[in-house]
């Protein structure tokens, strides 16, 4: 079933009933035994993501493995790593560094949500949804049963649309969440690891330490603070772009005029 398929139209069940006639022998009309349906296929990549949203609930809840993650990334000069090595600046550029950090953080967990969302089905399940409530609201309000009970085909068609959609979207949001307590703990470490005098910025001409809180007796330090501040722009920008992308490559796909392809969503694995 594809998303064109409307969730609230009356038609035959997805199998056809099975009929026999009275000539036809007693051994052909005995019912067959149902066959077990098929094991799904084993994917890697629901492993995988399976496994980056468990390992960012253990990094949350363990100081010491996130810590540790992010310091093979490289933190100062004398523990240099890859992701220090290209953006670092040997501790130097902090705000420059946050700066990429966050745009880093944005751009992959973007690609995340805009790979594994089907935007198209998204938005009809959600169309879909509003359409059927009202009709359910109707059928409640109406007091008869058989309305109702004609409704439940619809209602599952409906709820196992939904399910793919939002299992799409945890799969992005598994992603979203390691990358997020990975790179926030890595600029925090950097910070950290860097001297006093690296980490003082000029603000509105006011010196103001990375490290200290925004506010006296609170947890919140100027830093992320300000990478968050960073974080939030890029997050927008790209998702806007990328989900405009996808879309303008669904409508050239499945336009009359466009290239002959298979049918079904383009772009997303939902």
């Amino acid at each position: 079933m594809t998303p064109d398929d409307p969730p609230l139209a009356a038609g035959s069940s997805d199998a056809p009933l099975a009929s026999t006639s009275a000539s036809e022998s007693p051994a052909a009309a005995a019912p067959s035994t149902p066959s077990r349906p098929p094991a799904p296929a084993f994917k890697f990549s629901t492993m995988l993501y399976f496994f980056l949203g468990f390992l960012g609930l253990y990094m949350l809840i363990s100081p010491s493995t996130r810590n540790a993650i992010g310091t093979g990334l490289g933190i100062s000069p004398t523990q240099s790593g890859p992701l220090y090595y290209l953006i670092g600046f040997s501790s130097n550029y902090l705000l420059l560094t946050m700066a990429i950090a966050g745009a880093i953080e944005m751009l992959v967990t973007a690609l995340a949500y805009n790979y594994t969302t089907d935007w198209v089905k998204a938005a009809r399940v959600q169309k879909w949804s509003a359409a059927f409530r009202k009709v359910q609201m109707e059928a409640i309000r109406s007091g008869k049963k058989d309305r109702i009970a004609a409704l439940k085909p619809h209602q599952e068609r409906l709820a196992r649309l939904s399910a793919e959609v939002s299992i799409a979207q945890f799969k992005g949001m598994a992603i979203t969440y390691f990358l997020l307590i990975l790179i926030y703990t890595w600029v925090g470490l950097v910070i950290s690891n860097a001297n006093v005098i690296q980490q003082k910025i000029e603000l509105n001409g006011a010196a103001i330490h990375l490290m200290s809180p925004v506010i006296a007796g609170t947890p919140i330090d100027w830093w992320f603070l300000i990478f968050s501040l960073y974080t939030i722009p890029f997050s927008m920008a790209f998702r806007r772009v990328l989900k405009n992308v996808w879309l303008e490559r669904y409508v050239r796909r499945h336009s009359p005029s466009g290239p002959a392809g298979p049918q079904g969503a383009a772009g997303g694995a939902a």
